[in-house]
């Protein structure tokens, strides 16, 4: 189970892949977490998204996949994972809050709200590194490695 999880290809593709993904959702960690580039920090994001519904639970959820899976998908550490959490988290938000804005990004400030572009592209991201794993560079890749060594012996 767990070398299904580590296994990758040696790709510099995912390498790439897995490093756009950390950096575009890393600043909405921090925004989150820490109230960098204009959040809120840790208590008022659970109070806002508890005022949404949310319970504190998956705010925190919420928040470790932003924060700590976005530094972990720069190691290439648990990459499948985090890209699964991304995923998931980013579904939630495009099916709550864009899905009903339509497609496009609202660009000009003529619609209601954003569209799902963005989302698809996060989404098509986190599917290739799920599939694929972490790539060139990536602990996953020495640890799958490591493991592989171990079990010649």
């Amino acid at each position: 189970m767990i070398r299904m999880l580590l296994k990758t290809e040696n790709s510099p593709s995912l390498l790439v892949v897995r490093l756009a993904l950390a950096i575009v959702i890393f600043p909405h960690g921090t925004q989150k977490v820490l109230g960098w580039f204009g959040g809120s920090g840790f208590t008022a994001t659970i109070h806002q998204f508890s005022a949404m519904g949310f319970p504190a639970w998956s705010v925190i959820l919420l928040m470790t996949t932003e924060f700590l899976g976005a530094l972990l998908l720069v190691l290439g550490f648990l990459s499948r994972l985090w890209a699964l959490a991304t995923g998931i988290s980013i579904s939630i938000c495009m099916s709550l809050y864009h899905i009903q804005n339509g497609f496009f990004m609202n660009w000009f400030g003529l619609q209601k709200g954003e569209g799902f572009e963005y989302h698809i592209l996060v989404l098509g991201i986190c599917l290739a590194l799920v599939i694929g794993g972490g790539g060139m560079f990536s602990l996953d890749q020495r640890l799958a490695d490591r493991q592989d060594n171990l079990n010649k012996l």
